[in-house]
């Protein structure tokens, strides 16, 4: 994993073997926009690991479960 901040970015083997894609991968807007995509994508990890655990919490809690309505014959 390398961050858009950080120096590995600057020392991109790819990018400076094409002048056009090291001009546009130094460029503020590039890095803003990989960091705003790896943000997003650790809130939805984040959010889905929640929404797991949760549902394991409500599964063994059995006071969470509903009462169940009579059934009259």
């Amino acid at each position: 994993m390398v961050a858009p901040w950080s120096a590995f970015w600057e020392h991109n083997r790819f990018a400076e073997a094409r002048p056009a894609l090291e001009a546009l991968l130094d460029s503020p807007y590039a890095r803003g926009a990989v960091t705003g995509v790896g943000v997003i994508t650790a809130i939805a990890g984040l959010a889905e690991l929640a929404s797991v655990i949760l549902s394991k919490v409500r599964r063994r809690d059995p006071g969470s479960d509903p009462p169940s309505p009579a059934v009259h014959p």
